[in-house]
């Protein structure tokens, strides 16, 4: 793609998808003063939500954020006294300011502070963090659920599902993120302008990828397709983490050729970068360097030469200014004292600076909280119900459009899973097959049964465990972006999955139940397979829950056998039924196994009159005599069953409440 493709502009693009908007005057918009954690609120902070406004300046005053002390210490014997850790200062009154049509570049170096001053202004990541400080946008307060219904976020980290294509993830979007009225034509011809903006026409039908396993786009494609997913929406203000970061030089110009076109078209664009080009470094409008939490310098990209001319630090001809710059207000190994001395004089002169001072100005007047003319109550109380911009059915339809392709488009795991369950069904029914009604036979059966019970286990849990883990990232990113709801995502999970763990648990049955000889009635057999299937179902419904609990993958694979062997020991196979000790009972309730054990023996040995006996040991003349011997003469299979559909009900309610736990987030 050619550069000049980038920055070519046709204005009329944006505006031909109109967005509703709520009235405004002088550009205006409601804004924020945010207190975070042991900040008090009054009565007059009560914050109010953004309002509709084409254009936003977002500034920041006195924001100072402290990391919250921890103590320390080892536990049980080894344990000593625990020290209390000291608060660290990270940022120290920063101030600064961002308007309609500016790209501002925050910039300094490693631990400058550069990330944090970022999650404050976009309120994420802040659960550690004791923020205070004053946040405005337009001059008036805002909550964060406001602000990102009216702002973009593109992280660092791009976060896709990479079994779909370029289109179909910006169509997603698209459902989910632009404005309710919006009809579905609109929001296509909306998608087809966004890829042609960005030149990600030759790969609109390419699948994203997936690293180590999927060929699919460029990095910079990529980057440029995060840029795609946030610009649908058309919002008025921008943050950027590193957008640059592991792309070439010509890709990372590129990468800023389109936020400088998004800037230009009236938008509030803040991103922090790092290690710029100079030809990167020329498209800034205004550059913000930070030293060691504090302000070095906010304003034009020129001014900077000129302040640091003023304190005798000029830049050396034919060098890159960033690189100056960074290096400048860098603290090196073994020159830490001194190269913090030089640090706060440079702040300290920003500060009393003709800019500095000209900033501070800025600021107070953009915090003067007047309510602007025409300002839409009612439209405020819409966004503080739902930040979701889609119903929920809408919501529902397309998250399962998306994990339904994801299901389909693992052609090969789901051979591989089929062959799996063919396999070992055949083996199964090789290794018992043609079991008689002998008192040999007996053994041998009730083997094989639990058998079945136990292969539909560790098969379906641990084909699951991954299923909310492994996607947790992209899930909470879009979560928060306000896209769909928890339950949506977790309905919608289960139902793209369940026609396969129907159709594999009964493929199971159909191959091993013949071969091994159970009972040779139609009626049983479905019975059986019914009760395996719910089995498998309940071992998945406990893998959801084990892949909801966990912190991620790893820690889900090493927390899952654990738990599934002791409810294996008590489903009445291992350990007869009649003799589990009384204080281990409850787990007996808990097991999948003893309710699918118990269901499947009834099935297998009621109405059995007559059992072969060819020895003069003592013999089991008829299948009554076998559950008795087992302590399921009382069994009921309806019992059993339902039983069953509650455990399958109370894992999967586990799973989601703890899904939706890691939801929640502290403002």
């Amino acid at each position: 793609m050619e550069k000049q493709q980038l920055l070519a502009t046709d204005n009329h693009k944006y505006d031909s998808v109109e967005l509703r908007r709520g009235p405004s005057t002088n550009g205006g918009s409601s804004s924020s003063k945010v207190r975070h954690h042991n900040s008090e609120q009054s009565e007059s902070d009560t914050s109010v939500v953004v309002g509709g406004a084409d254009q936003i300046t977002y500034s920041w005053h006195n924001v100072n954020v402290y990391s919250q002390p921890s103590a320390t210490g080892g536990t049980g014997i080894f344990r000593r006294k625990k020290q209390q850790s000291r608060e660290k200062h990270i940022l120290k009154n920063v101030t600064g300011l961002c308007r309609p049509g500016e790209l501002l570049a925050i910039m300094g170096a490693s631990g400058a502070g550069k990330t944090t001053l970022l999650n404050v202004l976009t309120h994420r990541n802040n659960d550690k963090l004791r923020v205070t400080g004053d946040l405005y946008v337009n001059g008036r307060r805002v909550d964060p659920d406001a602000l990102t219904s009216r702002s973009a976020y593109v992280q660092q980290d791009d976060l896709f599902i990479g079994l779909l294509t370029v289109r179909e993830q910006l169509i997603f979007q698209a459902m989910l993120r632009m404005d309710r009225f919006l009809t579905k034509d609109q929001r296509m011809t909306r998608v087809d302008e966004v890829i042609s903006e960005l030149g990600l026409t030759k790969c609109s039908d390419t699948k994203i990828g997936v690293p180590g396993r999927i060929r699919g786009i460029s990095g910079g494609e990529m980057k440029r397709l995060a840029f795609a997913c946030e610009v649908l929406t058309n919002p008025p203000l921008m943050f950027c983490d590193e957008p640059t970061s592991g792309l070439d030089s010509f890709m990372a110009q590129n990468v800023v050729a389109v936020m400088k076109n998004m800037a230009e078209r009236g938008k509030t664009i803040i991103s922090t970068i790092h290690q710029p080009s100079s030809e990167v470094y020329a498209m800034f409008d205004r550059v913000l360097l930070m030293a060691e939490g504090r302000v070095a310098f906010l304003g034009e990209v020129d001014a900077a030469y000129q302040f640091f001319n003023r304190i005798g630090l000029p830049c050396p001809p034919n060098y890159n200014p960033a690189d100056f710059f960074i290096s400048t207000l860098a603290v090196q190994p073994g020159k830490e004292e001194s190269c913090k001395k030089a640090i706060t004089m440079i702040c300290d002169e920003f500060i009393k600076s003709e800019e500095g001072i000209n900033i501070e100005r800025a600021v107070r007047e953009n915090s003067k909280e007047v309510e602007p003319e025409g300002y839409d109550s009612q439209s405020d109380v819409e966004v503080r119900k739902s930040p979701y911009k889609a119903s929920w059915c809408t919501q529902f339809r397309n998250v399962l459009w998306r994990s339904w392709l994801e299901v389909i488009r693992e052609p090969m795991l789901i051979k591989v899973r089929f062959i799996q369950v063919m396999a070992i069904a055949l083996l199964i029914g090789m290794i018992y097959w043609g079991q008689k009604l002998t008192q040999e036979g007996i053994t041998n059966i009730n083997g094989a049964l639990f058998l079945l019970l136990t292969n539909m286990t560790f098969q379906n849990v641990f084909g699951v465990v991954s299923t909310f883990c492994a996607q947790l990232p992209i899930f909470l990113r879009e979560h928060f972006n306000g896209m769909y709801r928890t339950d949506v995502y977790f309905l919608s999970k289960m139902l793209a999955e369940l026609p396969f763990h129907i159709f594999y648990p009964f493929a199971f049955v159909a191959i091993a139940y013949h071969m091994v000889g159970f009972t040779d009635d139609y009626v049983n057999f479905f019975i059986c397979a019914s009760i395996v299937i719910l089995v498998a179902n309940c071992a998945i419904s406990f893998g959801y829950m084990i892949s909801c609990m966990a912190r991620n993958l790893s820690v889900a694979l090493a927390i899952s056998a654990p738990f599934i062997i002791p409810l294996m020991l008590f489903g009445g196979f291992f350990l007869n039924s009649g003799s589990t000790p009384v204080y281990l009972t409850w787990l007996k309730y808990l097991s999948w196994f003893s309710y699918g054990n118990e269901a499947l023996l009834v099935n297998q040995w009621k109405g059995v009159e007559s059992i072969e006996c060819n020895t003069n040991q003592t013999c089991f003349p008829n299948g009554e005599a076998v559950l008795s011997f087992l302590h399921y003469e009382n069994g009921s299979i309806p019992n059993n069953v339902l039983c069953l559909v509650v455990l399958i009900l109370t894992y999967r309610t586990l799973a989601f409440l703890a899904l939706l736990a890691k939801t929640y987030r502290k403002q």
